[in-house]
């Protein structure tokens, strides 16, 4: 009799050694596209502190935010992903060229000192911008002048309530989400709940650093504190300074007043002027 189909092979076994080359193989790949994975995307490739709510730091060569997540570049190749909520603040790491020129030459007049941030102006510029009556109330509750509270949402979102930034922060005072946590702000595109945050968050720089030292509370608010008393003063990141000169130059002007010589032409006028032209990217904290 002819014989019968012969049966097909099963599949073959590997073997133990086998299936340890082929786990190590894929292992390789994985390493070798870690470094090209954290360059994939639209991941910025922008130097950046990252400071977390619990304090710690780290150096990152890029970032992207998406949602509520941010994907971390590490400095070293690859990359890590961790929950927005997590980060105090993201802060450019870059610094602000003036630390690198000659000092000044002795006898130049020293700036006037700057007014307390708790005396409200006879000016009340702020009532004219958008948002004037919530801004008022926020800086009553908070013992603030209303002037710095409108000098801020104008540096930081140019009164736009929907504003996100590059980092993460949201909303007319770009709170981060960790600080709008912290201060209780649970709607931060509200522009009443919003405000009262950031308006209180001020506050308790100014209780920390000083009614005058408006400088050193402006500069809390974009780089954290920490960075505040690492550096016992502004820190040297270009962004921070920048942005306490373009407050300053706002607050001045909704007081009536002249700017400094330091503040004097910092601040664009799509700020003040509202949302035209305006791209909000400075995390306030902010954090």
């Amino acid at each position: 009799m002819p014989d019968g189909p012969r049966p097909r092979p099963g599949p073959v076994r590997r073997t133990g050694l086998a299936r340890r080359r082929g786990l190590l193989r894929e292992l390789r790949v994985l390493i070798l596209l870690l470094p090209l994975a954290g360059t994939l995307g639209s991941a910025r490739a922008t130097a950046a502190l990252v400071v977390f709510e619990g304090g710690g730091q780290m150096r990152v060569s890029g970032f992207e935010v998406d949602d509520d997540r941010v994907r971390l570049q590490l400095a070293g190749g690859g990359w890590m992903v961790i929950p927005l909520d997590r980060v105090d603040r993201i802060v450019d790491d870059e610094f602000d060229p003036d630390d690198f020129r000659p000092p000044a030459p002795p006898g130049k007049a020293a700036a006037a000192p700057l007014p307390s941030l708790r005396l409200a102006a006879s000016s009340s510029r702020h009532l004219e911008k958008p948002f004037g009556a919530i801004v008022e109330a926020a800086a009553k509750a908070s013992r603030l002048d209303p002037a710095l509270v409108a000098a801020v949402i104008a540096a930081e979102s140019a009164f736009q309530p929907r504003a996100v930034s590059r980092k993460g922060a949201r909303g007319l005072m770009q709170l981060m989400p960790a600080t709008a946590r912290r201060l209780g702000v649970r709607r931060p595109f509200d522009p009443a709940e919003n405000v009262r945050g950031g308006a209180a968050y001020l506050s308790e720089l100014a209780e920390r650093y000083g009614d005058r030292s408006v400088e050193l509370v402006l500069a809390a608010y974009n780089a954290g504190e920490g960075a505040v008393d690492e550096y016992k003063g502004v820190p040297p990141y270009r962004e921070t300074r920048e942005y306490v000169r373009r407050v300053l130059a706002f607050w001045h002007a909704l007081r009536g007043e002249v700017a400094d010589a330091s503040s004097r032409g910092a601040a664009p006028q799509g700020g003040l002027n509202g949302p035209a032209g305006a791209s909000p990217d400075t995390p306030a904290h902010a954090g």
